[in-house]
């Protein structure tokens, strides 16, 4: 989700406040938000607040009544279910007695924009009217907190300020029995770190009122905590070797997230591992240790699972052809082994591990005539199959001078991996995140010293604001960026495609077509022709996608509206994509 789609509201759980609920909500309606009061059995005359307070706010302010005291942690089941029913995406609870600082509020806003998936957690900074042992009794349960996730990640777990996405912790609160009363703000988080939700603070000032009401009661509010730690360390214990495995890999990110935000998976060790591997026994070899370690990644990686089985079933709608692949595990598992393969061999090519005669060329007139006519190019690549593997093989052999214009913010191990392997691999990478003038400028100078800059035109800028344009790809509409075709434009050079593949019998396939000798984009129908070229570029990499099904490499929701998110299941045909 992106984090200008964001619907926050706000979820206040009350319960016999009648003094401090007026001045709560009055600081809380300057934000504008929707709030959600949810009335915890309260008497009489706190009711009679609150409906006063409702007719008052008219619109902004939802009450909820529950007919019986259940606990705090009840109320704010209800509300966060209320507000999601409502349809929005985020919920900001806080307490109903105004200790906290609800100038705050934008604070927690920006945290969750710039990170939708994560719960921001309030960090109290308190004053000299907090009661000393409020304040030292709060790190029992600290400690507790950090055994039971083995973390650090939740600096404090008792604070009623925090902002929930709704879609992650409704599916917590509705799968797992919570404890209802003050024992739920606690267990709830660690339920949440053990599904492997980030957590971000944001300090607040908490401020205890000399004449403030309290309904925590010192003993069965503590017996009920101390049952949750109890059963919270079992299920720490019982799931230890798996939070254990979890320190070693990042932490889920959403299907339908940027692919530039979209954590790299394994560790340095693992990879400079395989790495040694084939030094010292072989690709051969080393090819076997990929079948554990992808299986182990396609049972740990659903996001991953979730993207190959949407790409699987656009590819069985738009080419019905028997041969083809369909969306489940298998091909989920031969798509990531073959991603896996084209690791090893990058590094082979690096290495110098791939003899020039596994290396062929499907018509190579067009790449020999550039190369001898000394001008520079703009080839525009895919991650489809093994583009990085001929800028080494290029390198290496000293046949021309290929620059790759790449983002690689997310691969940095392996890029790492590959660099110790050979030490141009890092003097010929220049690294963008989007197209601009400046971009443009230096691209301009290397295509006059003759050189071919490889640039992939299958993903969108990684940047929420780059500009795309839709093109039909696999039988849907997907974005792709402007910026190849904007910059060819700029470079007015020469345009090629280039895709290598990899056979059966183990050779690497290169298509080196020519594309434009020229893009021009006049000024009043600029859009119409760089949908045009996009959507020539789409045509090709559809016609190569169906050459080599496995080997498109982008494990992230191709066809989502850049900002926007999509609903699993929403592949054409009506394919159940979900996994």
């Amino acid at each position: 989700m992106s984090g200008a789609n964001l619907r926050t509201c706000i979820v206040i759980p009350i319960y016999n406040h009648k003094e401090a609920i007026g001045g709560t909500v009055a600081r809380l309606c300057v934000h504008g938000l929707p709030m959600f009061v949810v009335d915890d059995g309260s008497d009489e005359a706190t009711q009679a607040v609150l409906a006063r307070l409702a007719g008052e706010y008219g619109a902004q302010m939802t009450l909820l009544r529950l007919p019986v005291n259940g606990g705090k942690g009840a109320a704010v089941m209800a509300g966060l279910r209320a507000a999601r029913r409502a349809g929005y995406t985020h919920a900001l609870q806080i307490d109903a007695d105004g200790q906290h600082d609800a100038n705050d509020v934008p604070r927690f806003l920006a945290a969750a924009r710039a990170e939708p998936e994560a719960v921001i957690l309030g960090r109290p900074v308190y004053d000299e009217s907090v009661p000393k042992s409020r304040l030292y009794g709060r790190y029992v349960t600290h400690v507790w907190v950090w055994i039971e996730t083995l973390s650090f990640a939740i600096r404090d777990s008792m604070c009623g300020f925090r902002l929930y996405p709704l879609d992650t912790v409704c599916a917590l609160i509705d799968g797992v029995r919570l404890g209802t009363r003050m024992d739920f703000d606690i267990e709830v988080l660690v339920r949440l770190s053990w599904r492997r939700v980030a957590f971000r603070a944001v300090p607040t000032r908490v401020t205890y009122a000399a004449d403030g009401v309290s309904h925590f009661d010192v003993l069965w509010d503590n017996v009920r905590i101390s049952a949750s730690h109890t059963r919270l360390v079992c299920g720490m214990l019982l799931r230890l070797p798996m939070l254990l495995a979890h320190k070693a890999m990042p932490r889920r990110t959403s299907a339908n997230e940027g692919w530039w935000r979209v954590a790299e998976r394994g560790s340095r060790l693992g990879m400079a591992l395989l790495a040694l591997s084939c030094r010292l026994f072989g690709m051969r070899f080393t090819g076997l240790w990929l079948h554990p370690v992808v299986g182990y990644f396609l049972l740990t990686g659903r996001a991953a699972r979730v993207s190959s089985h949407r790409y699987f079933a656009h590819l069985a709608h738009a080419a019905p052809d028997e041969r083809m692949p369909r969306p489940g595990w298998r091909s989920a598992y031969r798509q990531m082994l073959a991603f896996a393969q084209s690791g090893l061999d990058k590094l082979a090519a690096w290495s110098g591990r791939i003899a020039e005669d596994q290396v062929i060329f499907d018509e190579p007139a067009a790449f020999e005539a550039l190369v001898e006519s000394g001008r520079g190019a703009l080839v525009i690549g895919a991650h489809l199959g093994n583009l990085e593997m001929t800028r080494a093989l290029a390198v290496r052999n000293g046949h021309a001078k290929v620059t790759a214009i790449v983002y690689t913010g997310h691969a940095r191990r392996f890029n790492s991996v590959l660099s110790s392997a050979h030490g141009d691999f890092a003097s010929r990478l220049v690294q963008v995140s989007d197209f601009g003038p400046e971009t443009a400028m230096m691209m301009k100078a290397r295509i006059d010293a003759g050189e071919m800059l490889v640039i992939v035109g299958d993903r969108v800028p990684a940047h929420e604001s780059g500009r795309t344009t839709q093109a039909r790809f696999l039988g849907a509409t997907a974005p792709f960026a402007q910026g190849p075709y904007v910059l060819a434009h700029a470079l007015r050079c020469p345009v090629y495609l280039f895709f290598c593949l990899k056979e059966r019998d183990g050779r690497h396939r290169l298509y080196f077509e020519p594309f434009a000798e020229c893009i021009a984009l006049p000024r009043r129908e600029r859009a119409q022709h760089i949908a045009a070229w996009a959507q020539r570029y789409a045509s090709r990499l559809e016609h190569y996608c169906r050459k080599a099904p496995y080997q498109w490499f982008n494990f992230f929701d191709f066809w989502a509206r850049p900002g926007k998110a999509t609903t699993e299941g929403s592949a054409p045909g009506g394919n159940d994509v979900r996994a």
